[in-house]
């Protein structure tokens, strides 16, 4: 039953950290270049690691 509660304590969290994130995106002006390449290293770095082992 706790585990239960947790679980769904922590979806309503992140519901409300998604809901926030949209909100803030949806204010600013983001420089998606720089978002697709944090994004395409932090990808970049689990494939390599997937494929050599190390890390």
């Amino acid at each position: 039953m706790i585990r239960l509660v947790a679980v769904a304590l922590l979806a309503v969290f992140v519901w409300a950290l998604l809901a926030r994130l949209v909100a803030f995106v949806r204010r600013r002006d983001i420089d998606w270049t720089g978002v697709t390449a944090f994004a395409g290293f932090v990808v970049l770095a689990f494939w390599l690691r997937h494929v050599t082992g190390i890390g």
